[in-house]
C-alpha cells in the first residue's frame, strides 16, 4: 500500500506530540512494508499513491483536503483534537468541514471519537481509533545509566519532571504556583511555544524550577531523565493522551496525570488523576503519588498494550476500511 502523509505547512517549525505522532507512524508502517510519501510541494506525489493522510485540523488545512476529495483521492483525517471547553481559538466552522469531508477519522482513543462525534455531527462509524505507541527504545531501561541525566546537568534528586513544549495548554505556570511553598524541584524539558508564558512559570516559581530546554525525542538523556524522576507530572488542560507520559511510564516512573482528554482511557487506574485548573488538585495528587511505592504495574501495562507497530496495524485495518469502499 501506497500513503501520502501530510500536515499544515508550519508543524515542524515547534514539534510536538502530533508531529511525533506522524513520523513514528510512518516508520512503523513502512516496517511493515507499507510505502509512506511525505508531501512534496513542490512535486507532489498524488498520481504515486491509494490514500492520502492528513494529520491535524488547524486552521488553512481545508485547502489541501479539499484539493485531494475534489481530485477523487481517498482522504483520512487525523484530527488530534479534543474541543471541550473554550473552542474560540479554534476555526470551527473549518474543522466541522473537514471533518465531514474526511472518508475516515483517525481519533487517539474512543473518547475522543465521541466527543468529536458530538461535537461535530459525524457518525461515530466515521471514526478508526489508533492508539498513540512509543518507540522500542523506551520497552527497556537496563541500557539507560541511572545516573546519566543528573550527572549532566548536575542534578540533585529527587526531582519532579514534566517534559512537553511550554504553553498555556501544557498548564506549567500553573504546575509552578501548585509547588511554590514546597520542597519540590522541578525540571522542565521542551520547546518554548510561548516566550510570554514561560517567563510567568519562572516568575511563579519561587527558583525551584529549572529549564533544560529541548531534549532529541531519541536522546538516552531524555530517557534517562524519565528513568531518573522521582514522579513524572503532566497537570495539562487536556491530554490526547501525552506521549511524554506514555514513554515515562514504560521508563518506569511514577506519573501524576490531567484528568481532562483520553488520559484514563490510556492509563487506567494506574496514575494518579488531578484537576488542571487547581493548584490544591495538583499538590495533593504530587503527594500522593510522591510518597507511593513503584510496583511496575504501570510500566508493564504500558508496554503492554501501546507500540507504534500496534498503531501501524490499525491505520492498515482503516485504510483497507476506505479503499474497500
Amino acid at each position: 500500500m501506497r500513503i501520502l502523509f501530510n500536515t499544515y505547512p508550519v508543524a515542524f517549525a515547534c514539534p510536538g506530540g502530533g508531529e511525533i505522532q506522524l513520523l513514528k507512524s510512518r516508520e512503523a508502517l513502512e516496517k511493515t512494508g507499507q510505502q509512506v510519501f511525505l508531501f512534496n510541494i513542490w512535486d507532489p506525489q498524488f498520481d504515486q499513491v491509494d490514500v492520502v493522510h492528513y494529520f491535524s485540523v488547524q486552521g488553512g488545512s481545508i485547502n489541501f483536503c479539499g484539493y485531494v476529495k475534489r481530485n477523487g483521492y481517498p482522504l483520512i483525517i487525523s484530527p488530534i483534537l479534543w474541543p471541550k471547553g473554550d473552542t474560540t481559538n479554534y476555526p470551527m466552522a473549518e474543522i466541522r468541514e473537514l471533518h465531514h469531508l474526511a472518508d475516515l477519522l483517525f481519533p487517539n482513543s474512543h473518547a475522543e471519537a465521541k466527543l468529536l462525534a458530538q461535537v461535530f455531527d459525524v457518525p461515530l462509524d466515521k471514526f478508526h481509533v489508533t492508539y498513540n505507541g512509543i518507540d522500542d527504545i523506551f520497552m527497556t531501561d537496563d541500557t539507560v545509566p541511572d545516573n546519566l541525566f543528573c550527572d549532566q546537568f548536575s542534578i540533585e534528586p529527587p526531582f519532579l519532571l514534566c517534559v512537553g513544549n511550554i504553553e498555556k495548554r501544557k498548564n506549567q505556570a500553573m504546575l509552578a504556583q501548585a509547588l511554590i511553598n514546597t520542597k519540590h524541584s522541578l525540571i522542565l524539558i521542551g520547546n518554548i511555544r510561548d516566550e510570554e508564558y514561560f517567563k510567568k512559570t519562572l516568575s511563579n516559581s519561587n527558583g525551584k524550577i529549572h529549564y533544560l530546554g529541548y531534549l532529541a525525542h531519541d536522546s538516552i538523556l531524555l530517557r534517562s531523565a524519565y528513568k531518573s524522576c522521582a514522579l513524572f507530572v503532566l497537570p495539562s488542560l487536556l491530554e490526547t493522551p501525552g506521549l511524554a507520559a506514555l514513554e515515562a511510564a514504560a521508563m518506569g516512573a511514577k506519573v501524576v496525570l490531567t484528568q481532562e482528554g483520553s488520559t484514563e482511557e490510556y492509563f487506567k487506574n494506574h496514575v494518579t488523576y488531578v484537576d488542571p485548573r487547581s493548584p490544591e488538585s495538583i499538590l495533593n495528587g504530587i503527594e500522593k503519588e510522591f510518597a507511593s511505592r513503584r510496583n511496575g504495574e504501570l510500566q508493564r501495562h504500558i508496554r503492554r498494550n501501546f507500540s507504534w507497530h500496534e498503531t501501524a496495524l490499525q491505520a492498515i485495518e482503516g485504510y483497507n476500511i476506505v479503499l474497500k469502499r
